[in-house]
């Protein structure tokens, strides 16, 4: 099994939380792994938010015997989470799987250009919190004999497709973020980690945070006419 060695245990402990947080979501989630030099991106798509999760680590060295190629393979979320070893900071590569459709769909790796309008974290925070109240709230008050699952997705295409302040980003977005732990406060022990932004490439947009970046096509993930990797 390729062995992936971690910066440190810090790293180790992020991706296993957010691996954890893909599972609790779909316990047959797969993620698609790709590492070139010291960067591993791992991608994920939690049910029901329509947006990829991205969550970046950084490696010690490429791998166990130090080979210069690159890795890009597809497996289970279960089986890298049970392969990670906080204290060792290391990660062993699972078999791969035949991916889902969107894991031949990702966004672009470069050409992003920054997006004004985004509200700090606090608002995005309160944003989403007030979302979710609104949502339980309108449930809620149905009629017993309304309570079917279209009007419940037709409540929360409405909520959830509402954008953010003056941009284009979905509030389904920034709940994804909240949802999969990257809109956590930063420590002040952490002051060298990059801000949040809203980014913009093509037909993409990308909340990026100090714990990782949710991406989401304006048209949607299901829409066509994008590059596949």
């Amino acid at each position: 099994m390729t062995v992936l060695h971690l910066e440190d245990d810090g790293e180790a402990a992020d991706l296993a939380a957010f691996l954890a947080r893909l599972i609790h979501y779909d316990r047959g989630a797969v993620v698609r792994v790709q590492s070139t030099g010291t960067a591993l991106a791992v991608f994920g798509r939690p049910p029901s938010f329509e947006v990829l999760a991205v969550r970046a680590v950084r490696l010690a060295k490429p791998y166990e015997n130090g080979l210069e190629v690159g890795l890009d393979v597809t497996v289970s979320a279960g089986e890298l989470l049970e392969s990670v070893d906080e204290p060792a900071a290391t990660a062993g590569v699972p078999a791969a799987v035949t991916g889902p459709p969107w894991a031949g769909v990702l966004p672009p790796r470069s050409g992003w250009r920054p997006e004004p309008g985004l509200p700090a974290p606090d608002v995005l925070r309160a944003t989403v919190a007030a979302a979710v109240a609104e949502f339980r709230s309108r449930t809620e008050e149905l009629a017993p004999e309304r309570r079917t699952r279209t009007e419940l997705d037709r409540i929360g295409r409405e909520i959830w497709s509402r954008a953010i302040g003056d941009t284009e980003l979905p509030v389904r977005a920034a709940h994804a973020a909240q949802s999969l732990g990257f809109l956590r406060p930063v420590p002040r022990s952490a002051s060298g980690t990059e801000p949040l932004g809203l980014f913009s490439s093509g037909t993409w947009l990308r909340l990026r945070t100090p714990y990782g970046s949710i991406a989401v096509r304006r048209a949607g993930l299901g829409a066509l006419g994008v590059s596949v990797r």
